[in-house]
């Protein structure tokens, strides 16, 4: 399943996630949460690029800006406190990597896959989180939705993957996708509607497992 890189390389990422988790909730160490947060994607690009060589030359460079425009959005987001334009210059930037993964999912799109079903369920989930949300929003109400609709976008063309790669990478993606659906939903409930307990745990956690798992998926990428 995992080669031996990829399975050093997991023990040594948790590490970095869990360097971050304390670093990040401890504000004695705050400090090195500027340093512990970049850590997460820069050790996937490095994996990425070390062992991707074998990929579709498109599949690689896209993935390789998503997540570079991921590191820069995580950057960008530590800087929320001093400034209020650093959320939306972050958004953005996270805005660009989602594109750039749909493009890498689009790649390998079942085109005999419906995706109607999927697409009624994150319709659901969408609307009751605009309804808790809506109010908070002000100024950032069609930032928002746009994003929101990119997210969508994102998770429903993982799951048009399915039969057009192999199950592993079409899992790994798939659970990855939702799981940066989940990271970003808790990141705007905490911040346009009430205070979510842990939040930076949460966030965090299932924003770096999202990453972990589609870059995995993308390397196991077998067309069928």
């Amino acid at each position: 399943m995992l080669t031996k890189t990829e399975r050093q390389f997991t023990i040594l990422y948790f590490i970095i996630v869990l360097f971050e988790l304390i670093t990040g909730s401890t504000e004695t160490l705050q400090h090195v949460h500027y340093i512990a947060k970049p850590a997460i994607v820069i050790s996937l690009l490095f994996l990425f690029v070390n062992t991707s060589g074998a990929l579709d030359k498109y599949l690689r460079l896209i993935t390789i800006i998503a997540l570079v425009f991921s590191l820069l959005g995580d950057i960008l987001l530590m800087f929320v406190e001093q400034s209020q334009h650093f959320f939306a210059i972050g958004l953005v930037a996270f805005l660009i990597a989602h594109l750039m993964y749909i493009l890498v999912f689009l790649k390998h799109r079942n085109q005999k896959k419906s995706a109607l079903g999927f697409l009624v369920l994150l319709l659901i989930y969408a609307f009751g989180l605009f309804y808790l949300l809506k109010d908070g929003l002000g100024e950032m109400l069609v930032p928002v939705i746009l994003y929101m609709i990119v997210i969508l976008s994102m998770a429903t063309t993982a799951f048009l993957r399915k039969d057009g790669v192999n199950g592993l990478s079409y899992n790994l993606v798939f659970v990855g996708a939702i799981c940066f659906m989940v990271s970003d939903s808790i990141l705007a409930l905490n911040k346009f509607y009430q205070p979510v307990p842990f939040s930076n745990i949460s966030i965090m956690l299932t924003y770096a497992l999202a990453q972990f798992l589609i870059v995995l998926g993308i390397l196991k990428i077998k067309t069928l």
